[in-house]
């Protein structure tokens, strides 16, 4: 069984916390440190980054990582060997999450071939319209039984949604707000309103509720309202300022979100 299905299958009421660090960064050979750490540390779920160039979806602190991750020398191959090496001591579902450009220059099937022989369950592709993942990736991905995670937003009509939980597997990721990433201190009653919203809507898939979590309060709402929180601007912050030291980043983003 892919392990995302697992994790999900086997979580019973346990709410689910996922992180996401840029590969390349602070340090071109950290990544292995950053993922094993994570997973000694309680981490459900890990989405590793991509670099790339311009990412648009992104906030400041993450574009400021790939761009620094980019001048460190990591690429997508160089990324690949890195998870390889590691692939026997990882336990829990790693998820690549970058920009399609640099997927189809190395080719879909290539990509799909290179997940697979590095321990990797799914991709998230924020870019990807959904009808080109209905038409070539996702028959690629299927056959190599790789999850493609696609992301939702509160302006995501409900027939795309339903569209969406139909033709995917894995989770769903839901977007709190229509902006890029990064930290929020609270989430408004509209955002509230959007998470009950999509609750109500019985999907099939469970869902992971992503963008401006960084305290109690936000994963507290996160994590109440889906199977689980995804952060990523916080942590990327933390794991900068500790200059790599992902346990101490890790000490650092607990006691962040105990206030």
């Amino acid at each position: 069984m892919n392990k995302i299905n697992k994790l999900f299958k086997d979580r019973g009421d346990r709410k689910l916390l996922s992180l996401y660090f840029c590969a390349g960064t602070p340090t071109l050979e950290g990544t292995a440190d950053v993922i094993l750490a994570m997973q000694r540390r309680g981490i459900a779920m890990i989405e590793v980054g991509i670099p790339f160039s311009d990412p648009l979806a992104d906030g400041p602190v993450i574009q400021t990582a790939a761009t620094q991750a980019i001048r460190n020398g990591m690429t997508l191959p160089k990324l690949f060997e890195q998870l390889s090496a590691i692939k026997e001591q990882v336990n829990i579902p790693l998820i690549l999450m970058g920009y399609l450009n640099p997927i189809l220059h190395m080719g879909i099937e290539s990509f799909c071939q290179k997940c697979v022989e590095a321990g990797v369950s799914g991709m998230i592709i924020p870019d990807l319209p959904f009808e080109e993942y209905m038409s070539k990736v996702k028959p690629v991905a299927d056959r190599y039984d790789l999850r493609v995670i696609m992301l939702i937003t509160p302006e995501t009509s409900e027939e795309r949604i339903r569209l969406i939980d139909s033709n995917t597997d894995g989770f769903i990721y839901m977007v709190s707000s229509a902006s890029t990433t990064g930290s929020q201190e609270s989430f408004d009653e509209q955002k509230k309103e959007y998470f009950r919203k999509v609750n109500a809507m019985n999907l099939s898939n469970p869902r992971m509720i992503g963008f401006g979590i960084s305290n109690r309060q936000t994963l507290n709402d996160a994590q109440s309202n889906a199977a689980g929180a995804i952060i990523g601007s916080k942590f990327v912050t933390l794991l900068d300022e500790a200059q790599g030291n992902a346990d101490l980043a890790l000490d650092n983003l607990f006691a962040a979100l105990e206030k």
